[in-house]
């Protein structure tokens, strides 16, 4: 769930853990970033 847009990073909430990730604004995120992003917000791959 979108929490805030921003500049450069827009910032994600997972309503169910309660975490919160800043996700780039980029159109292309590589896979390592994207892997992190999945696993601190603990949506499964």
């Amino acid at each position: 769930m979108l929490l805030r847009p921003g500049g450069r990073h827009d910032i994600y909430l997972n309503p169910a853990t309660g975490k919160k990730q800043p996700v780039p604004r980029h159109t292309e995120v590589d896979e390592h970033l994207a892997r992190h992003i999945r696993r601190v917000l603990g949506v499964p791959e």
